[in-house]
C-alpha cells in the first residue's frame, strides 16, 4: 500500500486537474466530463468525489454515489505516473467507507469492458462480475 497517499474530497479548485487526470489515465471521454457537471457532483450530498494525493499532486480519483438503495463507484482513475502503488485500492476502500456511512449495503462498479487494465484490476478485488447485468445509457 502507498503510505504517502492522502485521500481527500475534491474541491472546486481541483476540477481542472481531475479532468486532466481522466485523460491521462485513458478514461473514455463522456458527455459528463465537464467542469459544470463535476462541480454539481462535488456539491451533491448523494455523491463524493474522492481524490488520492501524493506529494501535493492529484494521483487518482473515484466517484462514489448513493441513490438511497445502492452505492455505485465511477471514474476510478490513477495517473500513469502513480500506478501499481496500491492507490486504486485505497480509493476503492475510501469510496466503500463513504458509501457505508450513507447506508449502502451493496456497491457496484461501472467498469469499461474494453479496458483490460481496468477489468484486470477489478478481477483482483472482492467485487464479482455479474454477467447477467447490462447497462443501458442515454444522453439527455
Amino acid at each position: 500500500m502507498a503510505k504517502d497517499v492522502i485521500l481527500r474530497q475534491c474541491s472546486e479548485d481541483d476540477i481542472g486537474a481531475v479532468l486532466e487526470l481522466w485523460l491521462a489515465a485513458e478514461s473514455t471521454p463522456s458527455i459528463t466530463d465537464t467542469r459544470e457537471t463535476l462541480l454539481t457532483t462535488i456539491n451533491s450530498a448523494a455523491a463524493s468525489v474522492i481524490l488520492a494525493e501524493v506529494g501535493g499532486k492529484i494521483a487518482g480519483s473515484i466517484i462514489a454515489a448513493f441513490d438511497g438503495w445502492r452505492g455505485n463507484v465511477y471514474r476510478l482513475a490513477v495517473h500513469p505516473d502513480f500506478q501499481r502503488r496500491g492507490i486504486a485500492r485505497r480509493l476503492v476502500s475510501g469510496a466503500e467507507t463513504w458509501l457505508r456511512g450513507q447506508g449502502a449495503k451493496r456497491v457496484g462498479a461501472v467498469v469499461e469492458k474494453d479496458h483490460p487494465w481496468a477489468t484486470g484490476f477489478w478481477d483482483t478485488t472482492e467485487f464479482v462480475l455479474e454477467p447477467l447485468d447490462l447497462r443501458y445509457v442515454r444522453n439527455l
